[in-house]
């Protein structure tokens, strides 16, 4: 069966350019911004979308996501609401991939096995649980596979050649690569090394190879997508929702104004 990532990275070869894949988070600051934004980031140059569900303790996340997430949980946002985010995203876009992104407490306590139903229900492509390593693939990894979902797995600078199979072996959908050692949005990655560690990654798999973490310019995004299959970007998008939410501006239009900013230079990669 094919899938939305199967389609979306076809029609992008087709086109000769990288794929950009835009994170924000689910119920920053509340649920109805969160949908206007979801639906408006394709028109804005979105071709995958990360919805992030929001987690009181998520250790791989930079200041500007941690304070989205708390600001989405402060404004009463659960799993149930993300989950209808995406329904109210998909009443609109059957085409574009969505990737829930975050940890897996919230999982476990709505029930693995009931959660990966009402994803696919939702309309959901697949999942990056950044705390799930392949040990642990009976947890959730596989049975997303068996309900169609693809688990999309990080490889980073710190993946040697003997942990990059095992990282690789479930993987579906394309593979996150982590451009920078650290949390999101604290550096910015070095377009030569990350074309290296992505034709390594390459090397070993056919899947799409997507760079993401510490890209926040249409520059870098230029750079960074002449090396990969996608750049992803997500500090930048929530920085500017922040931003726009303090100074008492329409965060929907600062996130959705940065993403096609940045889709300029995702764009002009191709060229």
């Amino acid at each position: 069966m094919t899938s939305r990532f199967d389609t979306t990275f076809a029609r992008l070869r087709a086109e000769k350019r990288p794929a950009f894949v835009t994170y924000f988070m689910g119920g920053d600051p509340d649920f109805d911004t969160s949908v206007a934004v979801m639906c408006g980031l394709p028109e804005a140059g979105a071709d995958i979308i990360e919805l992030g569900m929001p987690f009181s303790d998520p250790m791989a996340d930079g200041p500007s996501i941690q304070a989205a997430g708390l600001r989405a949980l402060e404004g009463g946002q659960t799993m149930a609401k993300t989950f209808a985010v995406v329904r109210a995203f998909r009443e609109q876009n059957q085409d574009t991939p969505v990737v829930l992104m975050g940890y897996y407490n919230p999982i476990y306590r709505y029930g693995p096995e009931a959660w990966l139903k009402e994803a696919k229900n939702a309309g959901i492509d697949g999942m990056i649980i950044v705390d799930l390593p392949p040990e642990m693939d009976e947890e959730l990894c596989i049975p997303a596979l068996k309900e169609g979902l693809s688990f999309i797995r990080l490889a980073t600078p710190t993946t040697d050649e003997k942990r990059l199979p095992r990282v690789l072996e479930n993987t579906s959908g394309f593979v996150y690569y982590v451009s920078i050692n650290g949390i999101t949005g604290s550096a910015a990655p070095k377009p030569d090394e990350v074309s290296a560690a992505v034709a390594d990654i390459k090397a070993k798999t056919n899947l799409p190879v997507c760079v993401g973490f510490g890209v926040s310019t249409a520059e870098a995004a230029e750079a960074i997508g002449r090396a990969g299959d996608g750049v992803v970007v997500g500090s930048a998008i929530v920085s500017a929702m922040a931003k726009a939410i303090n100074d008492g501006n329409d965060p929907v239009e600062a996130a959705l104004s940065t993403v096609r900013e940045i889709a300029k230079g995702v764009r002009a990669a191709g060229g």
